[in-house]
């Protein structure tokens, strides 16, 4: 989704062709978001991997200033503390942020005939997008393959 990937300039839109990932990290010192360079190249474990090493830098006060700036996209999860939902505030001149918010049972009805409930864990997810840069149709095509993607997870990780 290369129009995610993009930076409003006020005039133009500059499209990158790899994802520097930005997420969110609590501070004592206040919310940073470092960069995780090339996260669209990187495995799920080296993803991981680096995304503790920068977080923990965060924290102990020992980030760099280079690790802080360059994002293209970023990520921020506040499912962590329970919260079912929110809106995530952009990073400009990012043109998308993704939330994500707590996995939380959800009743689906199951059965030919729909007769049962069944509840099932759900993610939820949230997407604020700058829309002088992207309109809302590719974000809501991003976030549906998301979703698909994150539904399939136990499947791709048994290929990996």
């Amino acid at each position: 989704f290369p129009e995610m990937n993009a930076h409003w300039l006020g005039d133009r839109i500059l499209r990158f062709r790899r994802v520097h990932l930005g997420f969110a990290v609590d501070t004592p010192r206040g919310l940073l978001v470092p960069v995780i360079r090339n996260a669209d190249l990187l495995p799920l474990r080296r993803l991981s991997t680096e995304a503790k090493r920068l977080a923990r830098a965060c924290l102990e006060g020992r980030i760099s200033p280079e690790e802080l700036s360059g994002g293209t996209f970023t990520v921020t999860n506040l499912g962590a503390l329970g919260i079912e939902s929110f809106t995530p505030v952009l990073n400009s001149p990012q043109l998308g942020i993704l939330g994500v918010s707590a996995v939380t049972p959800r009743p689906v009805f199951v059965g030919e005939g729909g007769e049962g409930v069944e509840f099932v864990p759900t993610l939820g997810l949230s997407l604020t997008i700058d829309h002088q840069g992207v309109d809302g149709a590719p974000g809501a095509r991003f976030l549906k393959e998301l979703a698909e993607t994150i539904a399939r997870f136990d499947l791709i990780l048994a290929k990996g």
